[in-house]
Parts: C-alpha cells; structure tokens; sequence
C-alpha cells in the first residue's frame, strides 16, 4: 500500500511504554488530488437508497461516491446526501488508516459558478469506511430547474481527492 505513493518525506514512530506497541505515520510530500466526476442519468428513476458511483483509483485505494438520492440520516425526505468511501475496504492492511481530504461537488450542468461543494479532511479505515454529508444539499435546491443540477434527469457528482498520509500500527 505504501509502496505506490509517490513523494513521501517523514515517517514517524511512536512507542508506548507499556506495552512496546506504536504507530508509523508516513506523509506524502508534494501530494496529488485525483478528480473523478460521475454522471447519475434517470436520477428520479433510481430505486435504491444508495446510489455508488463507478469506483476510481486514488493513492493506492479505490474509492467510490455514494449518493443517497431521498436522503440519509438527518437529511432524509429533505435532502440529497453525498459521501466519499472506501470502494473495498478490506483491501486495507490490518490496523491501518489514511489520512485524506476530500471535496466533494454537485456540479451544475448550465452555470460554472452555481456548483454546490464541500471539503473535509478524515482518517479513512476498514472501520471508518465513508465520510460525507447528510443533508449535502436541499432536494427543493436541486430540482429548481434553472439551477442546472438536475438536466434531462441527469446529475453529475464530483470527487477531488488528496491522500496525505497513511497510519499503521506497529
């Protein structure tokens, strides 16, 4: 896993005293975002409650978008929820995390500057496999036809993704 990440400058152990167990932390210096961007056609058709994204490649993991189209959590019936998540997280070694930050965007189809994002940075693990947004964005919001997120019952997701380092336990 560590081996394909190009450009990394510190690596880190820390010891417990204890019990001789610690953590390497390795950081990627000159770190390099991947862009994936997903078109949703017959949006209003779809059945699930969760809509994954065509997984894409970033760092050494596959990763995919989930888009819950009536909402998840605090944002069901009310709004469009969008998270980032591990594609296969067993694929992860035993006791390990990355640590990356993320944006992720509802673009707006007819006007460059009406695109709906949000960025955050999270430790992704086979535990803690998704991070995002219950209520992303207003299901009233994104149907207004004028605003471009919803075309020919096509919606397009983006994801911009930096890995920034990767935790394991010693």
């Amino acid at each position: 896993m560590i081996s394909k990440l190009e450009a990394t400058n510190e690596v880190f152990v820390c010891k417990e005293g204890n019990t001789g167990k610690g953590e390497s932390l390795l950081m990627v210096k000159d770190a390099i975002t991947y862009k994936q961007q997903s078109r949703i056609e017959k949006f209003s058709k779809l059945d699930v409650e969760c809509y994954d994204t065509q997984a894409f490649n970033a760092g050494d993991q596959k990763w995919k978008i989930q888009v819950y189209p009536k909402g998840k959590g605090t944002g069901i019936g009310t709004h469009i929820s969008l998270f980032l998540a591990l594609a296969d997280p067993s694929t992860l070694p035993p006791n390990s995390k990355i640590y990356a930050k993320f944006k992720l965007t509802i673009v707006s189809q007819t006007n460059s500057n009406l695109h709906q994002s949000r960025t955050e940075t999270y430790w992704f693990s086979a535990s803690k496999k998704e991070c995002g947004w219950n209520r992303f964005l207003t299901l009233d919001y994104f149907d207004y036809p004028s605003l471009g997120y919803l075309v020919k019952d096509t919606c397009c997701v983006e994801a911009e993704v930096t890995i920034h380092g990767v935790a394991s336990r010693t």
